[in-house]
């Protein structure tokens, strides 16, 4: 993956629940918004997006600000759900810009980024109304990355889901394993007051059917490691410094200004 960090998917072998053939054609089934999706693919799968070598050609001038990001896509943007709702996703349904983030709570990159990046981004740019995050599960280690998947989910459906995100990714937690007793532990310290609800609902076929269709979406994008992200459109591989998720999201809050003023400025 280039200069970025980023856990690729193992092989599968044939004991796990997910069969190899449907995840290897997965990853190469054109996605039905269109072409340039496997474009982006190319982009998000093989190879980081160059934002950490982009800073010098920061754009000055007011015709420049008003151009795309370089390597947006502007059917990406379209996967943001922005769903109010939804409970695996914070910040405002509105917000200018939307980060999508694919990952795996036993990807110790996805840990990485989840402790030392996220947190940052909140604070500068969810809390400011600017960033709204939405989670994508994709799990890809195998049995215990599924069932942290569906219990995260879980967690969701009781409000929960980021408290059980920070439980989960808290330095040393992946070591102890996501069996079912250890993820009822990770729900009590999230704060999950039904815990036999919880149970139930990481068992249910709606965690899988919503695991399942993340994680189809992941693949059919053609990505191929995790953390994977998509910044209203511009892909973005592997858990790279905080700068280059700030440059990102900065560029594309211009770029959408620049899109509403146009309008404005034409109806004067």
């Amino acid at each position: 993956m280039s200069k970025s960090q980023g856990t690729p998917a193992p092989k599968s072998k044939p004991s796990q629940k997910s069969k190899p053939s449907s995840r290897k054609n997965a990853s190469r089934k054109p996605f039905v918004i269109g072409a340039v999706v496997v474009a982006a693919a190319v982009v998000l799968g093989v190879a980081s997006y160059r934002a950490s070598d982009s800073g010098s050609a920061k754009k000055s001038d007011t015709s420049a600000a008003a151009e795309a990001p370089e390597g947006t896509f502007p059917e990406l943007e379209k996967l943001a759900r922005r769903d109010a709702k939804d409970p695996l996703a914070q910040g405002r349904a509105d917000a200018p810009v939307v980060m999508i983030e694919y990952a795996d709570f036993k990807c110790s990159y996805c840990g990485k980024f989840a402790r030392d990046t996220e947190p940052e981004l909140v604070k500068k740019y969810v809390e400011a109304g600017t960033l709204r995050v939405e989670w994508r599960n994709m799990p890809i280690f195998g049995a215990q990355s599924e069932a942290a998947a569906r219990a995260a989910w879980a967690a969701g459906q009781q409000g929960r889901f980021w408290q059980f995100h920070a439980a989960a990714y808290a330095k040393g937690s992946k070591e102890k394993g996501f069996g079912a007793d250890r993820l009822r532990d990770l729900a009590k310290e999230a704060g999950v007051s039904d815990l036999d609800r919880f149970a139930r609902d990481a068992d249910s076929d709606a965690a899988k059917a919503s695991v399942k269709k993340d994680q189809d979406e992941a693949y059919a994008l053609g990505a191929s490691s995790t953390p994977s992200f998509v910044i209203n459109g511009r892909p973005l591989a592997g858990a790279q410094p905080l700068d280059t998720f700030a440059q990102a999201i900065d560029e594309a809050a211009t770029y959408k200004a620049a899109q509403t003023a146009g309008p404005k400025a034409a109806g004067k």
